[in-house]
This record gives C-alpha cells, structure tokens and sequence, in this order.
C-alpha cells in the first residue's frame, strides 16, 4: 500500500479503537480521511482493532457499518502496521479516536516515543481532558467556574465509606445531581438522580466503566459548546448551542442525524457570545491544550460553568465543530488542514514530549 502522491505529506488517520465511543471515532476517522485536502497530504486509513493492533485497511473496509464488520476481514483484506512501523510509514499521525487508549494520553505517549507527529493535545492535556474531576480542580485553581463534584471511588463506596459518601453527596452536591464515570466521553453512563435511593444504582453503572466516578450538581440552563484553535495564542471559534431532546444530553443528540438541535451562534446576547468565547479560552490554556479542541459549557444565571473539553472532538460529518468553522468562513477541508498544520506547529517548538 505505497503512498500515492510523492512528494505530499503522509497522513495516518488512526479510526476504531478500544473504547466505548470506538463506532463513532469510526464515523470521525472516515470523515476525516475522505475530507482531506489530497493537494497536500496523501491519507491513509489505519484501523486500531480489539486488540489496539494498527492495520492498514482499504477503502471497502473503510465504508462497513461497524468497527466489528472491519474486524471480520482484516485478516484477509488489511495489511498488518505494527507500532514501530509507523515512523517509517507516515510522516504525521492524525488521531480520529475517542476515548480510552486514543484521546487520553496513551497513544500520544506512544507516538512520543516512535517520534511521530500527531494531531491534538500532548500527553499531559489529553490526560487532563480525559479526566472529569482533575481538570476540573485545574480549571477552578485557573478562576474558571466548574460545577460542584464530588469524586467516589469505587474501592471506599463498596468500603465501609458509603454511608460518609451518601452525607457528603446531600451536603455539598443535593439533588437532583448527575452521576458518571469520570473517564468516559459520548454521554456513557450518565444518570440524572433525584433522591439518595437513586444513588447506588447510578454508581454502580458508572463503575463499569471506570473505578471513579463523579457525582456533580445539576445545572438548568443553556448547554453550549465552543471549539478553539491554535497553540499559543488560540481563538475561539462562533459558539453553539446544544439543545437536548431530554434533560440530559444523549449519545443521539450528538452524533443522530436529526435527533439533537444546534444553533450556530448560540442565541445569548453579543457580549455573552464573547464571555463563552473568552472561557473556552481560558480553559484550553489553563489546561495546556493544543491545536484544537472543544470546550464544552453551561450558560446559567450569568454564570459560564465548564464541563470538560473533549481534546478530540467529534470529526463526523453532522458535527458541531463543522458548523462553527462553517460560520468563521472554513470548510471542512479547510478545517481539517488548520488542525494538521496547528498540530505539526507545535511538534516543531516542543522541547520534550508535547
């Protein structure tokens, strides 16, 4: 599978994966692999299967509905790519995964080692990102409003800490509140709770995906989201509005074609448009993010409350960050290229891992 355009910058665009957001981080790698400007860059698709093994894969396999209808036929159809290929193989790296193993630092930390550059944030702001409660710690000590959480592991709720973790829970969070998982993206295991009975349950879903879990206030208000780019001086992106179908923002509203509602801008007023744009700011630098990146808010009673930024942000053809690059004058193509060449910046002037 020899590149097909000499003399262009070789792109992996690594799809699929290990996590629970491994269907649409498929969605994401094709649509970033099919929008690539092909004056510039010679793309190739690379499938990272169950076993986070790295294939070469054709177009046909690029079109199947699932990461499992690709794994089927790798055997046959692919072309095995071990990790210490990938130097040799490609000049960059675009990373299409979500998740565990793909947007929290692991993957970033391998590249590190092979020497390849990558799109998004080093392995510090990946990790960050990933982790609900700790960059939300870093976000308050930056002056950042975050929401109120309450961090439990699931070694002392299963302890003799429930009781300690139930007070702590009606005192400094009260109900309603929201329960997840503290690592997990795509609205995975995310539980409204109106009483503490509710409670049990809700972390009990949550522990299945991590051994802690957040439990945070719940916030009424305008849901909105604002994607950034560049390194050291970023800019923010128009911001959008994300209207839910129900109380909670579901997998579906996200990624469904038709199923949840964005309004691009976000309907506040001209000087709140910039205060949620000056946030989005704030966080991305506070958390030492890099290239591009989404910084996902809440608009309530004046106040701007980050939630968390999604360090690789969905790439699918329906998604938000398209439509706020659209209004800024961007296309897709365009979109993806700024993103690549941010990305190769910032390889360029690091001193030690990004």
């Amino acid at each position: 599978m020899a590149a097909e355009n000499p003399g262009k910058l070789r792109v992996g665009v690594i799809l699929g994966g290990v996590s629970s957001e491994k269907e649409v981080s498929l969605e994401s790698g094709r649509n970033i692999f099919s929008k690539m400007d092909r004056k510039k860059f010679d793309p190739v698709p690379v499938f990272m299967d169950s076993r986070c093994a790295l294939w070469e894969i054709p177009l046909k396999l690029v079109m199947r509905n699932s990461t499992a209808d690709i794994e089927i036929d790798l055997a046959e159809e692919a072309k095995p790519l071990p990790y210490e290929a990938l130097k040799d193989r490609f000049d960059f790296v675009c990373i299409g995964l979500h998740g565990k193993y793909g947007e929290d630092g692991s993957l970033q930390g391998l590249l590190e080692l092979l020497g390849v550059p990558y799109s998004g944030s080093g392995i510090l702001g990946s990790a960050l990102g990933m982790d609900k409660f700790t960059s939300r710690k870093v976000l308050a000590m930056s002056g950042i409003d975050v929401p109120k959480t309450v961090p439990v592991e699931k070694r002392a709720w299963e302890g003799s800490e429930r009781a300690a973790i139930l007070a702590a829970i009606e005192t400094d969070i009260g109900f309603p509140c929201v329960v997840k998982p503290t690592r997990e993206g795509c609205s995975t295991a995310v539980k409204k709770v109106v009483s503490a009975a509710g409670i049990p349950d809700a972390l009990a879903s949550a522990f299945e995906w991590d051994n802690v879990a957040v439990v945070e206030e719940f916030i009424t208000g305008m849901e909105v989201t604002c994607g950034v780019l560049g390194n050291d001086e970023p800019r923010a992106l128009t911001p959008s509005e994300t209207i839910p179908t129900q109380e909670i923002l579901s997998l579906e509203d996200k990624f469904l074609y038709g199923q949840g509602e964005n309004k691009t801008p976000a309907r506040v007023p001209e000087e709140m448009l910039r205060k949620i744009q000056d946030t989005a700011v704030r966080a991305y630098k506070a958390l030492n993010l890099k290239a591009y990146s989404r910084i996902d808010m809440f608009v309530c009673d004046g106040r701007i409350l980050v939630l968390e930024p999604n360090t690789l942000p969905g790439m699918t053809p329906s998604t938000v960050l398209f439509h706020q690059a659209a209004a800024e004058g961007l296309s897709q193509t365009d979109l993806i290229t700024r993103i690549i060449e941010f990305s190769l910046e910032a390889h360029k002037t690091k001193k030690g891992p990004l």
